[in-house]
């Protein structure tokens, strides 16, 4: 099982990346492009490997949490892997997240091949097992999940924005952005900043 590829970015596609890697050894994997690319860039991108009979396909995440949601997907009855990804291309990580866990059947069933069936069957089977409840009640407050995307999106690490995510949930802002600034001044702080 292919765990994750680090390469240079050979060419790329509406669905797909191809990764050229040390060994000259290009890698076709299917990805939601969540971040733009450019030619010869640096890329890591942790994957899952599907085998089939007649392929063996490789999808691709910047994030080891978006791999994450991605098989707990993949394990809903009926949810393939293209579709899992169309959602994951659709939307935010966060977004899908907040989206189970307040049981939104409107808002999956706005994403490309979800009908009401699959939608309400997503929510059925994972609502509940998608967030840590890590020393602090599970986060389903969008804005604050959106900040620690932003704060992961600048570098900090999970464990980081975890540690202070408890302090963020005690806070009642308007926007993510406030929250985001929150958030730096406590990862700050933490630092001895």
């Amino acid at each position: 099982m292919i765990a994750f590829i680090k390469g240079t970015v050979y060419s790329f596609g509406l669905d797909h990346v191809i990764i050229e890697t040390v060994s000259g050894i290009g890698y076709k994997v299917y990805y939601n492009h969540s971040q733009p690319l450019t030619l010869g860039q640096n890329i890591l991108l942790f994957t899952y490997q599907q085998i089939r009979e007649d392929a063996h396909v490789l999808f691709g995440f910047m994030r080891k949490e978006e791999l994450e949601l991605f098989e707990k997907l993949i394990s809903v009855k009926g949810l393939g892997p293209k579709t899992a990804l169309g959602i994951l291309t659709a939307a935010s990580y966060s977004q899908v997240v907040n989206a189970i866990e307040q049981g939104e059947v409107a808002f999956l069933k706005k994403m490309p091949g979800i009908g009401a069936k699959t939608a309400s069957q997503i929510i059925l089977d994972l609502k509940g097992k998608l967030v840590s409840t890590e020393e602090s009640k599970p986060v389903v407050n969008s804005k604050i999940m959106d900040a620690m995307e932003a704060l992961k999106a600048l570098g900090y690490k999970n464990a980081e924005i975890q540690a202070i995510s408890k302090q963020m949930q005690e806070q009642d802002l308007a926007t993510a952005e406030a929250y985001v600034k929150l958030g730096l001044q406590l990862l700050l702080k933490r630092k001895g900043g």
